[in-house]
């Protein structure tokens, strides 16, 4: 069973839906039971970073995803709530990943949305089948900043990082759920890690 974490953040549906036509069961939860017997835990999110975190403190949450040893996919605010710190209300993360998330600059249009090229930096399961020049579809106005566990980079106002991986965690600040074939894939990836 594949476990979709639930907590104050939005597109779980979304996920589950995309996950089941892939022909996975799964199911939306916030039994930390649930979790960490699931075979795989997706960690999605839409919203805002220090209220999201305040509901995993509040529900132990927390650090039941930071001690996950099955394979983790973060997806946008789950990608950046896997990060040291973020600057959307000064909010400190799980610190799977060593980096910090940070709100684009004014000299563009923000937020980054619609689709847009990823490129592989390293090489991963996750991207397996993926070109330097596949689009996905991205929904944000902060981003995390490219470190040693990024393995895919975008480039919107300047270079940010659109994959990371470190041990069991991956994660993906696009919507692969919204990124049609190519978002398919990546899913089907990790759904078969």
């Amino acid at each position: 069973m594949i476990a979709i974490i639930q907590y104050n953040a939005g597109n779980a549906t979304s996920v589950k839906n995309t996950v089941e036509s892939l022909g996975f069961d799964c199911e939306i939860t916030s039994d930390q039971q649930k979790i960490r017997a699931a075979e795989k835990v997706i960690f999605p999110g839409v919203g805002a970073a220090q209220s999201a975190k305040l509901y995993l403190k509040t529900y132990g949450l927390d650090n039941c995803i930071q001690k996950l040893q099955q394979p983790v996919l973060g997806i946008c605010l789950g990608q950046q709530l896997l990060c040291a710190h973020s600057e959307e209300g000064n909010t400190t993360g799980l610190g799977i990943f060593n980096a910090k998330v940070k709100r684009f600059p004014a000299n563009g249009i923000v937020p980054h949305m619609g689709w847009n090229t990823i490129t592989p930096v390293k090489e991963t399961a996750l991207l397996e089948g993926i070109t330097a020049y596949d689009d996905v579809y991205f929904v944000h106005s902060y981003y995390c900043e490219p470190t040693s566990e990024t393995v895919a980079t975008c480039d919107y106002i300047l270079p940010f990082s659109a994959v990371m991986q470190k041990d069991n965690f991956y994660a993906t600040q696009f919507h692969p759920e919204k990124s049609a074939g190519i978002g398919l894939q990546i899913l089907n990836n990790f759904l078969k890690l």
